[in-house]
C-alpha cells in the first residue's frame, strides 16, 4: 500500500481516533520475528488500529533496520518512529530529534568499553562467528559475539546455544563489573546481541519526547519484558500501561481485546 493511500485512510478515518491513547509497539517479537520484515497481516492490522487510536514504535535497532523491517514508509504508516529507544526520532512522518553516544560519553570511555569488548569476545569459543561484533549507533552500542552479520541459520544457532549457556548474560555481568559507576545501563534484546548505553537511555526515553503531546493513556506492547530484557523499563514505567506478548500474533489478539 503505498504512502498517499495510508494517508488518504487516515485522513478519512480521523474523525474517529481517540487522539488520547497511543499504542507503542516493540517491533521484534512484537510486531514482527525477530530481524524479519512485517508480514502482510500485520501490516494491514496496524493500519486499521491507527483508525481507532495513535501508533507508534519503539525500537533498540537504527532508523534503517526498522525500515527493513517495517517497510521504507514507515513514517508515514504510523505516527512515530523511536529508533535506537528514541534517541532518533520521527513523528508525523517528520525527523524530530537526534542524540548522539558519542558526544555523551567522550572518547576516552568509548575506546576503553570497546576494547574490553574486543578482549572479552577474543575468548569466547562459538561455532560460528561472522563479522560486525560492535555496531556504533547514534545513541547506543550493540554487542554481538556472533557477529550480526550471520545468517539466520547461524543467528537460530547461537540463539539456541545462548538459551543454554547465557553467554550473553555473563558477558553484561563481566561489562557491569568492569564499568562500575561510569554510567552505562545495558539491555539483552532480541537474539545475538545485547544494547549499551548512558544510563536514562533506554526505551523510556521515548516516553519524555511523549509528554509533549499528553497522551491520557499510553499503551506499550513488548516481548522483552522481564528483568534485563529492552522492554523491562519501559514496560514497567507508571506512564505505560504496559502488555507482555509472546509473539506478533499475541500482540494482534491483545490489541483486538483492548480496541473492539
Amino acid at each position: 500500500m503505498c504512502a498517499a493511500l495510508y494517508c488518504i485512510i487516515n485522513a478519512m478515518a480521523g474523525s474517529s481516533v481517540d487522539t488520547t491513547t497511543l499504542c507503542l509497539f516493540d517491533v521484534d517479537g512484537t510486531l514482527t520475528a525477530a530481524r524479519q520484515r512485517v508480514t502482510p497481516e500485520m501490516d494491514a492490522f496496524l493500519q486499521r488500529l491507527r483508525q481507532k487510536v495513535k501508533v507508534g514504535v519503539v525500537g533498540g535497532s537504527d532508523f534503517e533496520k526498522i525500515k527493513e523491517q517495517l517497510g521504507a514508509d514507515v513514517v508515514e504508516k504510523v505516527d512515530y518512529v523511536f529508533a535506537e529507544n528514541g534517541l532518533v526520532a520521527y513523528k508525523a512522518g517528520k525527523l524530530l530529534s537526534v542524540q548522539s553516544i558519542q558526544a555523551h560519553l567522550g572518547e576516552e570511555l568509548l575506546q576503553d568499553f570497546i576494547n574490553f569488548c574486543l578482549n572479552y569476545m577474543a575468548k569466547i569459543k562459538l561455532p560460528k562467528k561472522r563479522g560486525t561484533f560492535i555496531e556504533f549507533r547514534n545513541g547506543m552500542l550493540n554487542v554481538s559475539p556472533v557477529g550480526r552479520s550471520c545468517s539466520q541459520e547461524e543467528r537460530m544457532e547461537f540463539f539456541e546455544l545462548d538459551k543454554k549457556e547465557h553467554i550473553r548474560d555473563k558477558f553484561v555481568a563481566a561489562l557491569r563489573n568492569e564499568f562500575v559507576g561510569r554510567g552505562l545501563a545495558f539491555s539483552i534484546g532480541g537474539q545475538i546481541s545485547f544494547d549499551v548505553f548512558p544510563e536514562g537511555w533506554d526505551k523510556r526515553y521515548c516516553l519524555g519526547i511523549l509528554e509533549k503531546d499528553a497522551y491520557e493513556k499510553i499503551h506499550f506492547f513488548g516481548d522483552k519484558t522481564m528483568p534485563g530484557g529492552n522492554d523491562y523499563e519501559i514496560y514497567m514505567d507508571p506512564r505505560t500501561t504496559g502488555h507482555e506478548v509472546s509473539c506478533p500474533e499475541d500482540t494482534q489478539r491483545i490489541c483486538e481485546e483492548l480496541f473492539q
